[in-house]
């Protein structure tokens, strides 16, 4: 690059031009930062070192950080990786916890409210939460009925093209936008999106983390030129870069370094040239100067020499910045515009939204549209449970009445098998699907488009159909084949518990995921509580009768408890059984104990067939009450995020 940037002075002045001229058309906006500080008490050691671990230390995040920018300016903060970026552009957010955060966020002169802050401004996150099988387009007319109300199907319509257009997403708006398994849309192109979903409620302020990471020059160079344009057009964009090239130099209008949470430099381009050159760090001629000054500003860990040697270099620096003409500009223009008579209003995003139940109608239509492309994952989802019936009853081949034959032994391990494997197929589900939801909700849910729990109870809409049709084939397959009690009645309680087990299992998992971010983790536990409930509740390993006091207590906590109680009542009640052939006496055969299936009920199952409503209806109580717990743990969860 010419490495002093000479255009910049004059797209400078013909920028200023241009505002001017905005001026008079509409009064411009504004974003003051003043002596915003941010501290987080951390542990000084891992969780294995017991001593450490109870230590905690208090280290400063941000530290006195102030600036102003105007709307059609564009703004990069520049720095190393823990320089504070990311949680400056946070703090401006307001998604940081108030608790440590102090200084203030002014807009037009406005001291923003912590309820403020998500309807002023929208924040590009640096990774994109986008639903694989939608098309862009789709993605985007979603995300624009869940933001517009009681507007036509034209009128969004016409919206979503603008802002393809405006973003060059036109040519490819019926694109799938694709994943890392699936093929869709480039890196570079996703970001667009992204940055689309967040101009569909026309923001005055954007704010963007690291829009460039993980992109090739060239499509970063379009990025932020993209965004550049943005800004030209009576908006305000911040944004965290890390290495930007020097072609894009000229495209900030303001520019601010960043060093262990402290503002080294904010200014335009030529006035960091000037102040570095004033503090006798001129940029040689073929470097990049942003490379050039975020090595400067940065502090060397390698040794303790060198990063006192830096520090002190650095400190130097934040000096000078403080006592510089241009520190006293931005103080200035804070100043100033707090104290204009008339402030100008706080230019919110558009809040017309639609109502609960509209958003919860728009979600639902959008998850299933998106899984219903998954045509593999349809697939498993419909036929997973059969699959498991194939093994089952390739296994035990037909049930026998024959006592020698394992007429008992066989009917309980088949009951077994319907009551622990189908909530385990029910988690496998959630732990595959949902994450991808969970994430995307937590990017739009802090956007204020939805509650979280929204998206979960359209994704539980959403799945009951599959869990039904998916037990309905297991159960017709397994029932018949296998030669379960052949009555229509009965086979209708067999598919309705096997039914209960798996939803249980599912929403069981969506409680967890709920609190726990790590599937693997929540898979685990699941997993661990199934199997749990299963040794304890069925009484099928060992009778309920033998277990000890508490174990039987905890027995009434598991839905495994009425589940087996009911199949075996359904599959054992009116059975009779023979003995080694219709000649055998039962008193000749030691293994011919039971000649009725009553009988095998009244030992193993005392009172069990006297509970059989109740057993049933308790069973499918457990439905409404994991789905409201998986409810109030997404609401704890959006709760506790919201005061970190």
């Amino acid at each position: 690059m010419s490495g002093r940037g000479s255009p910049a002075p004059e797209r400078s002045s013909s920028g200023g031009q241009t505002g001017e001229a905005k001026a008079v058309a509409q009064p411009s906006d504004s974003v003051s930062v003043r002596g915003v500080s941010y501290t987080v008490r951390e542990r000084v050691g891992p969780w294995w070192n017991i001593s450490l671990y109870h230590k905690k230390w208090t280290r400063q995040i941000l530290k006195d950080v102030s600036f102003h920018v105007e709307s059609g300016q564009m703004m990069g903060i520049l720095g190393n990786s823990g320089s504070g970026k990311t949680t400056l552009l946070d703090a401006i957010s307001g998604r940081l916890g108030h608790k440590d955060n102090f200084g203030g966020v002014y807009v037009n002169g406005r001291q923003l409210k912590k309820e403020q802050f998500r309807d002023c401004f929208s924040y590009v996150p640096q990774s994109d939460a986008l639903l694989s099988f939608l098309t862009i387009q789709e993605s985007l007319t979603y995300t624009a009925l869940l933001t517009l109300h009681k507007c036509s199907d034209d009128f969004i319509k016409k919206k979503v093209d603008a802002v393809m257009a405006e973003l060059s997403l036109s040519h490819i708006a019926d694109k799938i936008i694709g994943s890392r398994i699936l093929v869709g849309i480039s890196g570079g192109e996703r970001r667009r999106v992204s940055i689309a979903a967040q101009l569909l409620q026309d923001p005055k302020v954007m704010l963007l983390d690291e829009p460039t990471t993980g992109l090739d020059c060239l499509t970063a160079n379009q990025i932020v030129s993209l965004l550049s344009e943005l800004a030209h057009r009576h908006r305000i964009v911040i944004i965290t870069i890390h290495q930007p090239r020097s072609e894009l130099f000229r495209l900030f209008d303001k520019i601010a370094i960043m060093s262990f949470g402290e503002m080294v430099f904010c200014g335009n381009p030529m006035e960091m040239i000037t102040f570095f050159s004033d503090c006798g760090y001129s940029c040689p001629e073929p470097s990049n100067p942003f490379d050039f000054y975020v090595d400067l500003t940065s502090v060397d860990t390698r040794s303790k020499e060198r990063e006192l040697e830096t520090y002190s270099r650095v400190q130097v620096i934040v000096s000078a910045y403080k006592n510089s003409e241009i520190f006293g500009k931005v103080l200035a223009a804070i100043e100033r515009t707090k104290g204009m008579k008339e402030l100008p209003p706080i230019p919110f995003k558009n809040k017309d939204s639609p109502s609960a139940f509209y958003k919860l109608w728009i979600l639902l239509r959008r998850t299933t549209r998106n899984f219903s492309r998954d045509k593999m994952g349809i697939i498993m989802r419909l036929l997973q449970n059969l699959l498991f019936g194939l093994f089952v009853v390739f296994f035990l081949l037909r049930l026998r009445n024959d006592l020698v034959k394992g007429a008992v032994q066989d009917r309980v391990g088949l009951v077994y098998q319907c009551v622990s494997a189908p909530p385990y197929t029910g988690m496998l589900n959630a732990v595959a699907l949902f994450p991808p939801l969970r994430a995307i909700s937590d990017q739009e849910s802090k956007d204020g488009l939805y509650k979280k729990w929204q998206m979960l109870i359209a994704y539980i809409v959403h799945f009951l159909p599959f869990s039904v049709i998916s037990v309905a084939i297991f159960s017709t397959f397994i029932y018949w084949t296998a030669g379960l009690y052949p009555d229509a009645s009965r086979f209708g309680i067999f598919f309705a518990v096997v039914l209960a087990s798996h939803v249980i299992g599912e929403l069981l998992t969506l409680v967890i995921l709920g609190v726990v971010q790590n599937p693997n983790i929540v898979q685990s536990g699941v997993v661990l509580l199934s199997s749990a409930g299963v040794i304890v509740g069925t009484g099928l390993v060992r009778t309920i009768e033998e277990m000890p006091t508490p174990f039987k207590i905890l027995s009434y906590l598991t839905f495994q408890k009425y589940s087996s109680e009911v199949l075996i009542v359904n599959e054992f009640y009116g059975l009779n059984f023979t003995c080694g052939g219709a000649n055998s006496s039962t008193a000749i055969n030691a293994a011919c104990i039971f000649s009725h299936g009553i009988e095998f009920i009244e030992k193993n199952f005392p009172d069990a067939l006297s509970r059989f409503t109740i057993d049933f209806l308790i069973l499918y109580a457990f439905l409404p009450g994991l789905a409201i717990i998986a409810i109030l743990s997404f609401k704890i969860r959006e709760r506790i995020i919201g005061r970190q």
